[in-house]
């Protein structure tokens, strides 16, 4: 195992408590493992040993973010999810497909998930915007965080107004998904693309809400004004 792992894990282990291991549980409707570290402590430690490997080769880092995915702790995705981005203009577009292999093998929350997809994912598309169509194909794994991953990682440049055309197209393809974190990550993303195209979106879910489950409408019309709330979520046509 390499030293700045272990190091790693140490300091994660020496700053667990139960207090907030059950806390972070709570959170989470899937068996998670976690440490027990809070937050603003995890990011300080990503960051204390981002100052040991950032002058590593790019293939180096992602070996050691393969390492720590690999142990399951939610903490260490967190680590993860905090390189990656300080690398971003290393990328190249082969990267997303080693960015897809790590979402299928390791994340198993969605915490992981976003916490990933929204910036990594997220400032690569915004380099290679091309590869918004691997996104797509994304929608129709078996794979629920993949499929979630598809929508959050457009999360932060459709917030900015970017992509309307491609947010429309995703949440077309996850429009009846059966599952509630694919659901709540596409209406989530209607939702951050409403900030800037209010009308398109509010058009989209009138359209669409005679088989939007209810979950994902809540989530795309939460920063309308109540009188469009209100038009949106009247029951009629409204799928329970």
């Amino acid at each position: 195992m390499e030293q700045v792992i272990s190091a790693i894990r140490k300091e994660l282990l020496e700053n667990s408590d139960e207090k907030t291991r059950k806390s972070t549980e709570h959170f989470f409707k899937e068996d998670i493992q976690v440490y027990g570290v809070k937050t603003k402590i995890v990011g300080d430690i990503a960051k204390k040993y981002w100052k040991e490997v950032k002058s590593r080769e790019k293939t180096e880092i992602y070996k050691l973010c393969e390492e720590l995915y690999q142990s399951g702790y939610c903490e260490e995705a967190f680590v993860v999810s905090s390189w990656i981005p300080r690398i971003k203009e290393q990328f190249v577009p082969e990267d997303i497909f080693i960015f897809k292999s790590w979402i299928e093998k390791y994340i198993t929350n969605w915490a992981a998930c976003d916490g990933f997809c929204n910036h990594s994912i997220g400032d690569f598309i915004d380099m290679y915007p091309e590869y918004i169509e691997e996104l797509k194909r994304w929608t129709k794994s078996e794979n629920r965080w993949m499929r979630r991953a598809s929508a959050v990682s457009l999360i932060i440049p459709a917030k900015k107004g970017r992509y309307l055309k491609d947010v429309i197209d995703i949440a077309d393809l996850l429009l009846t998904d059966d599952d509630d974190m694919v659901r709540k990550g596409y209406g989530w993303l209607l939702k951050e693309a409403s900030r800037n195209h209010q009308d398109e979106i509010f058009e989209y879910v009138i359209k669409n809400k005679a088989i939007m489950p209810r979950t994902s409408l809540r989530y795309a019309i939460e920063l309308m004004p109540p009188e469009r709330r209100s038009i949106a979520m009247d029951k009629s046509g409204i799928k329970k």
